[in-house]
Order: C-alpha cells, then structure tokens, then sequence
C-alpha cells in the first residue's frame, strides 16, 4: 500500500525574487501535487526571515484554497503562544467555512522567531509554559464546547478543525497521546529524537473523539531530479541558503563564500538538519522514503521539497509521487 505523502512549503523567498514570487509559486506547488495525489499542503508560522513568505499562515491558506479544489490545506504549524487560541479558532472556522473538509490546524509550541521578534509580537516569553491548556481552550471552541463563559468562536464553533500536534521532543510527543491528537514530528530539519518520540507517542496514545488510533505524520526532505548530478545541484544550492541565513549575519554571500562557510561549523550545523533527505532520482527517493518510513515508523510522510527554484520543487512533486506509486503498486 502506498504510504501518503503530503508537502510541507516553507513559501521560500529566492534570491532576487519577491514575496508576490513566492506565493505565486505556492499556489503552482499546491496545485501540482493536488494533480499528482498528495492528501495535504502545510504552512509554517515563521518571523523575521527574509526568506520565507509564511508568516500570515491562514492568509496564504486561505489564497491557496482559492486556487486549488480538493488537496488538504493547512498550519505546520501556527505557532500557538504568539496568538490567542480564540483568535486562532476564528481564522480557521473561516477557513473551514471557506473550504469545507479540506483545513488542517497544526499547533507547534516554539515561538518561531528570536527574542526581539516575540518583543514585536507582543507576546510574552513565558507564553508556551501555558500550550497544553492553550490546545485545549482551542479545541473547545472550535467543537462547540467553549471554556470561557459567554464566549464562542464566530466563525469556528462547530467546526471540529482536526488538530495535530508538531514537535521535535518528548513534550509534544507526550502531549499528543495524552489528548489523543495526530504527532507530527519535525524530522526534516530537527532529527534527534525522531525514534524515541514516535515510540513515546505510540505507546501512550489515548483514543479521543477526534482519532481512534495513532498517526505519526514524519517530516522529511526530498531533492529529487531527472539525474543525481541535478539533485544534488540543487541541494546544494539549498545548504548554502540555509547556512548563509542561519550564520550570515545578514550579509549577501557569493555561492563560493557559502561553500566555505559549510566547511566551518556551519556546515555541521546544516548537514545535521538535513540528516533525513532523499537526494537522487526517482528510483533514489523511492528506495530513500521506504526506509525512512520504517525508520520513523509513520503513517504518513510530510515533504520539503528542497530546490532552489520553483521548477525544481514542482519537477520534485513529481518525481516523488511518480515513485512512491510505483512503490505500493
């Protein structure tokens, strides 16, 4: 049996483009793997980064939905403590009302952006001490059940949103089985505790009205071309992005200045996000996400496709769903 896949778009801002560019190229993204059978398209809630356009992440769901007709959309995830959760069961019981049965909210702890940034947000810094109680005061609101007298979410109440939680350690993990939530593990770019976490999670599951069993959803990210040369190019071209906004101190770096900045510390930092990446050809990802899927024991497969172009990414799509179906043929 084929194993799902679903993507994970970061809405990457590319060198010389625009955020315009970006979401355009969201919207082509959604719509190839919407052709090519993917199940759900998540967003993620990020700030202050120059190269990633997710920020105002039911925004661009709501943009996407317009321009797709079936494929899941969602958060992965909204990062709970910078928000309200009323004010978060509002913006997806609109999206929902919007585009019945297609909206995932994905709830993640971490705050998503460095301490100046949360300064901006107005948001308090002991924030994510109260996410458990957070996710429950949501939830409430959107099946109808509000904890706060007098008060429901307009639109929203009733929706019955399903909610995964995100993580990348124990907590969330722990969280998830204890409310009976899908996990979604955060193994494209934090790995460590990937096995010990979905171990965790399986073994203290406990059935809730919205899930009956546990579903690990596991992110992973995927290079893939028509040739491994081309693969590895644009993955290439990705860590030296990722190395250059993470240590660039906001300056602009050659590509060569990047490659030498991945043979410092840097790279080690980079090389250890992207430990579970399929790089390669079809036949190469195809052999690469069946291992991982046992590895990660998942139900479900979550991909960031890493390519410095849209072209890449929509060839990535492709090339993916071409042979995960050969695979559970």
């Amino acid at each position: 049996m084929r194993i799902p896949l679903s993507v994970l778009d970061l809405a990457p801002v590319a060198r010389g483009q625009t955020a315009s560019d970006s979401i355009a190229a969201s919207v082509a993204l959604a719509q190839r793997a919407e052709q090519h059978g993917y199940r759900r398209v998540w967003y993620a809630e990020h700030h202050n980064m120059p190269t990633i356009a997710s920020s105002a992440t039911s925004v661009l769901i709501a943009h996407v939905g317009a321009h797709t007709t079936e494929i899941r959309l969602g958060s992965g995830g909204v990062m709970l403590p910078n928000h309200s959760p009323l004010t978060i069961a509002e913006q997806f019981g609109t999206l929902e009302a919007m585009y019945p049965g297609r909206i995932d909210l994905g709830l993640g702890r971490a705050p998503g952006s460095d301490q100046n940034t949360t300064y901006a947000l107005r948001r308090d810094p002991a924030a994510s001490e109260s996410f458990p109680q957070d996710v429950l005061e949501l939830q409430a609101y959107l099946t109808g059940n509000s904890r706060v007298p007098g008060v429901d979410a307009i639109p929203g109440k009733g929706s019955n949103v399903p909610l995964y939680i995100l993580g990348s350690s124990m907590f969330g993990a722990s969280l998830a089985a204890a409310l009976g939530l899908p996990y979604a593990f955060a193994s494209h770019f934090a790995p460590s505790a990937l096995e010990s976490a979905v171990a965790a999670y399986r073994r203290n599951f406990r059935p809730s009205e919205q899930l009956a069993e546990p579903h690990v959803i596991a992110g992973v990210n995927v290079s893939a071309a028509d040739t491994m040369a081309a693969a590895q190019e644009n993955l290439q071209a990705v860590r030296r992005t990722m190395a250059t906004g993470l240590f660039g101190r906001g300056r602009t770096f050659t590509d060569e200045e990047a490659d030498l900045l991945l043979t410092q510390g840097a790279g080690q930092h980079v090389h250890s996000m992207f430990t579970h990446t399929a790089v390669g050809t079809a036949d190469d990802v195809r052999d690469f996400l069946e291992g991982f899927r046992k590895l990660a024991d998942a139900d479900e497969l979550i991909v960031a496709h890493q390519s410095p172009t849209t072209e890449g990414r929509l060839r990535s799509v492709e090339l993916t769903a071409q042979a995960m179906e050969s695979a559970g043929a």
